[in-house]
């Protein structure tokens, strides 16, 4: 075990040595930084910048871009966001999370024969919260008009040059889309022609979409000949879109489909401002948003490794992995059990499960010799000086989970396109095993998109926005494409008694934006796609950071681990669809015989990928020197740039 670690600590030592080798370079700029999902949409970021726009102006942007591109996420989807303030020194959150509509309900979902809300279509959506989260941000925390930060978007509606993921991605899908008018009239260009959907590089139109946006501007503008103040200006728009014309059409076309959304639903909901969570880690606070989203489980453990050396474990060791692996085993539990929408009873215990303390036992669980094929939940409640009422549930829970090996067949080997691992759709077959198999992975590691801003004036935002992903159905003559995030609920309480679905309820998501701070001033802004592996991946980045002493750019290259021992939070309609797969572990091609061979003596079962890393985007404010380093992952089609 000694030489092992000693290879590990040789293998690390090169590593931080060759600091500029990265396949892409590392992005530097002294005045602002925008990193995003595609190119087209960080240069409406530039864009935005070289207005003389902040960061929050910047991000709204390239948010809008990204979804008028549908980078796996469209306007109907949601949008979660941290911001650091640097007039009040503080991290903020921004909840634009849809809720369940008026009669999304257990007794609803399970009449129609559903283990879970369904994957697609309009009984999938939540309410859209990026257009209501967008205005929120910008109105609040942004200097320029919704008409200047949403010309970028506008212009490219009216028709840009659509990528090839993209335009694959409608072909592949067109089968689905032909279910929907709205969806099929936007998205097959080409109907009755072998190929109907879009060819890269053709300028793709969205006539519905652009119409909607020029909405939501002339309502500001009006509002501002009325002389009303930028704020009331900007929400004007946001009240069309909301309770005017553009609710009404959204609503008519939600309901001509089989949808639930009403009116009234829209009227009602309203993005939130929160106070985030965190914790401290060495001395660097990192934030997260609340229990809506799986980002605590990245605090938990965070607090559970500071009971190990890591460092002197070596990056990517035997053991390194091992403990990183049943770290997350054990906090993906938690999660799966006790997060759920805040503003509704039962309440998470989040006191507890952020305790210092109740790491410590959740670190002595840990079998340093072998996985732990049935890791639970733990019980938070005596951390917050209560006593635990679900109990029983759990008892139910764990009848539920079959913690027997998961074996599959030899040469089980991921196959890759020229994106990579994520967002490649089942029908590809990302894996050379049966069906079950490539479903599993395609749920685990569905992705959406990630924006990164940071700038001189101290202003940071990072986002992870998502929904209304291709294949979506669009409502009506709105352009716009509908969530899909109701499948994140569950229908059985003994799974998770604060995530069943209920109307007006917020189901918990995955989108897990980050930000760290040291020494009281912005440090790391960081953000991925890749649904519940989002947290996975970016607890690895920062440990690359923090404790490998790797430059955001090598981090985000930087071989990860991936478990699958978790429930899925999407797709699936059974039970048996979502169950974890104990013991399963993707490894990069490149880690070491010795090391493969010690993971399997521990009982993992493994798996490998020639990129691992999650398209992690990522912001470093580098203190010393008063400059930006910017990060953007090396697969996949996601970009920086930096003035």
């Amino acid at each position: 075990m000694r030489r092992l670690f000693f290879l590990a600590a040789l293998i690390f030592l090169g590593l931080a040595t060759r600091a500029q080798q990265t396949q892409k370079p590392p992005l530097h700029g002294k005045h602002w930084m925008a990193v995003t999902g595609k190119p087209l949409a960080a240069t409406a970021g530039s864009m935005i910048f070289q207005k003389g726009g902040n960061a929050v102006d910047a991000a709204c942007a390239m948010l809008a871009a990204t979804c008028t591109m549908w980078d796996v996420l469209s306007w109907g989807g949601e949008t979660q966001a941290l911001i650091y303030n640097p007039k009040t020194k503080k991290v903020i959150a921004i909840n634009a999370l849809g809720v369940a509509p008026t009669g999304a309900t257990v007794e609803f979902f399970k009449s129609k024969g559903y283990g879970f809300p369904p994957e697609y279509g309009p009984l999938a959506a939540v309410t859209p919260g990026t257009p209501g989260g967008l205005c929120y941000m910008l109105a609040e925390y942004g200097t320029l008009s919704l008409k200047e930060v949403l010309a970028p978007a506008m212009e490219m509606a009216a028709g840009y040059p659509i990528e090839a993921q993209t335009a694959n991605s409608m072909e592949r899908s067109k089968d689905r889309l032909k279910q929907w008018p709205y969806s099929k009239a936007v998205f097959l260009t080409h109907p009755g022609e072998k190929r109907e959907a879009p060819e890269a590089g053709e300028i793709f139109v969205q006539k519905d979409l652009l119409a909607t946006l020029t909405k939501m501007v002339e309502a500001e503008q009006m509002a501002l000949k009325n002389k009303k103040s930028r704020k009331e200006a900007i929400m004007a728009a946001y009240d069309r879109f909301y309770k005017g014309d553009i609710a009404k059409e959204f609503v008519r076309g939600c309901k001509e489909q089989g949808g639930l959304i009403t009116e009234q639903d829209l009227a009602k909901w309203k993005p939130i401002e929160e106070e985030p969570l965190h914790v401290n880690y060495k001395g660097i606070e990192v934030y997260k948003l609340q229990s809506w989203t799986q980002g605590p489980m990245l605090l938990q453990s965070l607090n559970i490794l500071e009971n190990f050396d890591l460092k002197g474990m070596g990056y990517n060791s035997a053991q390194y992995i091992h403990t990183l692996y049943q770290t997350m085993n054990l906090t993906f539990a938690d999660r799966d059990f006790y997060y759920g929408d805040p503003y509704f009873t039962p309440k998470t215990p989040i006191e507890g499960l952020l305790s210092k303390a109740y790491a410590k036992e959740r670190a002595k669980q840990i079998n340093p010799d072998h996985n732990d094929a049935a890791a639970a939940p733990g019980d938070p409640y005596p951390f917050e000086g209560k006593t635990n009422p679900y109990l029983r549930l759990l008892k139910q829970r764990s009848a539920l989970t079959d913690t027997s090996a998961q074996k599959k067949p030899e040469g089980f080997v991921p196959k890759h396109d020229a994106a990579g691992l994520l967002n490649v759709p089942a029908t590809d077959r990302m894996y050379a095993a049966n069906d079950a198999d490539s479903l599993y992975m395609d749920r685990l590691w569905r992705g959406t998109t990630s924006v990164e801003a940071a700038d001189e004036e101290g202003w940071v935002v990072s986002v992870t926005p998502s929904g209304g992903w291709t294949p979506a159905c669009i409502a009506g003559h709105t352009g716009v494409g509908m969530s899909q995030r109701l499948q994140s609920f569950v229908l059985d309480s003994a799974l998770c008694p604060f995530n069943v679905i209920a109307p007006g309820k917020r189901p918990r998501v995955t989108l897990t934006p980050s930000m760290a701070l040291k020494d009281g001033k912005p440090y790391l802004s960081f953000a991925v796609q890749g649904g519940d592996t989002q947290d996975q991946n970016l607890l690895q980045f920062f440990l690359d950071v923090v404790e490998f002493g790797m430059t955001v750019q090598q981090a985000t290259e930087a071989a990860n681990i991936n478990t699958n021992q978790l429930w899925l939070s999407l797709g699936g309609t059974s039970i048996k669809e979502r169950m974890p797969h104990p013991g399963s572990i993707l490894l990069n091609n490149n880690t070491p015989e010795s090391v493969r061979e010690t993971l399997k003596k521990m009982g993992y079962i493994t798996t490998f990928g020639e990129r691992t890393s999650g398209p992690v985007n990522a912001i470093l404010l580098d203190s010393k020197h008063g400059s930006l380093w910017g990060g953007s992952s090396n697969h996949g089609e996601d970009y920086g740039i930096g003035w």
